[in-house]
């Protein structure tokens, strides 16, 4: 017997990973979803994000584990090197990757790819535009864009991302529920000029870390990681953030002057700080927030991908479960969620304070701890400490079966 449904159309802002991964479960479940995207197509590029524990079974469950396996990293290794390029410890893929049996490792840009083509037969997706209003009613919400014209859906949903335009919109400012953790990222694809193979390097300086690693032959990815600066340039002045970074890291050594002249020529720069979102509440009335705009454990973390997927699984299983009561839906998606990410906040809370060595002499400790966990018989003995709040974090929840 077919389930009866109510709130059947839901407009989901953002096209990233969450955004389609909740347009899958809910078309799934008899809903009618519609994606809103800002950027004018899907969003290629970007850095590595790891799959773990039950985010995985999510995948798996949606049936695209073997296009995830098609585009996995398979990073090989890599090493931490000094500033002539010697490597200081090489590490195995077990090490450089810190991840357990089934978990796995895919670029950004492939993953929203993956979630994309998966649903873009029985989806709607408006690209190049963005809700501009919004006015909830008793029986739907009444929605304004940028380009198309106005339309009453039955709920919203903020997948939109660190700083959500849906959720400030809806719940307030940014400044109420970003917590920055005091570092800076950017990541950019450069010519692949060492000619890495599925090969990362990591050159450590005190306060800041440059990382290369390519994952094709073709191309690299650049990361630079350093301590927010008292002053930032604007989100979108690309140039200006560019120049900060050059600036942080004029004379740093090894291959940073190469990197830095690649830098303007990319055509994904990204440039952002390593934060935290915590909300009480994550639904406000017909409206409601999954992944990065909910609950962003930080890319510190390397949890925050698999906090969007499992986010969009639960969500859509609840509205499911409660026949599209949002009331209901909106209240266990929150209950059944919030162990989890609290566990994995923390993890990125800790992240942030062991990511950068503050000194020389931590480096030397790091990089002599790493030489030698590599060489030990007993590795996998001397790693569990360090895998098993990942692993915890990891899995964390128990999914239902909807």
């Amino acid at each position: 017997m077919t389930q009866h449904l109510v709130n059947k159309t839901v407009l989901i802002s953002g096209a990233s990973v969450a955004g389609p991964a909740l347009a899958y479960w809910l078309r799934r479940h008899g809903f009618a979803p519609t994606v809103v995207e800002l950027a004018p197509a899907l969003r290629e590029g970007g850095y590595k994000v790891d799959l773990r524990g039950v985010a995985m079974d999510v995948v798996d469950r949606m049936g695209l584990t073997p296009a995830v396996k098609r585009y996995s990293t398979q990073m090989r290794g890599g090493a931490w090197v000094n500033a002539a390029g010697k490597p200081l410890a090489t590490l195995g893929p077990d090490l450089i990757g810190l991840r357990a049996p089934g978990d796995d490792e895919v670029l950004r840009g492939d993953l929203a790819r993956i979630m994309y083509d998966a649903t873009k037969q029985g989806v709607e997706y408006l690209f190049g535009d963005r809700v501009t209003g919004l006015d909830q009613g008793h029986d739907g919400v009444m929605v304004t864009f940028e380009r198309s014209a106005p339309r009453v859906f039955d709920l919203v949903i903020g997948a939109d991302g660190l700083h959500s335009s849906l959720r400030a919109q809806v719940f307030g400012e940014e400044a109420e529920f970003v917590r920055q953790l005091g570092m800076h990222a950017c990541v950019f694809t450069v010519p692949n000029h060492l000619g890495l193979d599925r090969w990362e390097l990591i050159y450590p300086t005190p306060g800041k870390v440059v990382n290369l690693y390519s994952t094709r032959q073709s191309a690299a990815k650049a990361q630079f990681i350093f301590p927010t600066p008292a002053v930032l340039p604007g989100r979108r002045d690309v140039a200006a953030q560019q120049r900060l970074v050059a600036e942080t890291f004029a004379g740093a050594g090894w291959e940073s002057a190469t990197l830095l002249a690649a830098m303007p020529h990319s055509p994904d720069f990204y440039f952002d700080s390593a934060s935290q979102v915590r909300l009480e509440r994550w639904s406000s009335g017909r409206v409601a927030l999954v992944g990065d705009a909910a609950h962003s454990p930080s890319p510190l973390s390397g949890q925050g991908t698999s906090l969007a997927l499992v986010g969009a699984y639960v969500l859509a299983g609840e509205l499911k479960a409660a026949g599209g009561d949002h009331r209901v839906a909106f209240a266990r998606y929150q209950e059944e969620m919030r162990g989890y990410v609290e566990v994995n906040l923390s993890l990125g809370e800790s992240n942030a304070k062991q990511m950068v060595a503050g000194s020389a002499r931590q480096i030397r400790t790091q990089t002599t701890m790493m030489r030698m966990v590599s060489h030990l018989p007993w590795k996998d003995l001397a790693l569990r400490p360090i895998l098993k709040p990942l692993n915890a974090a990891a899995n964390a929840i128990t999914l239902k079966d909807y």
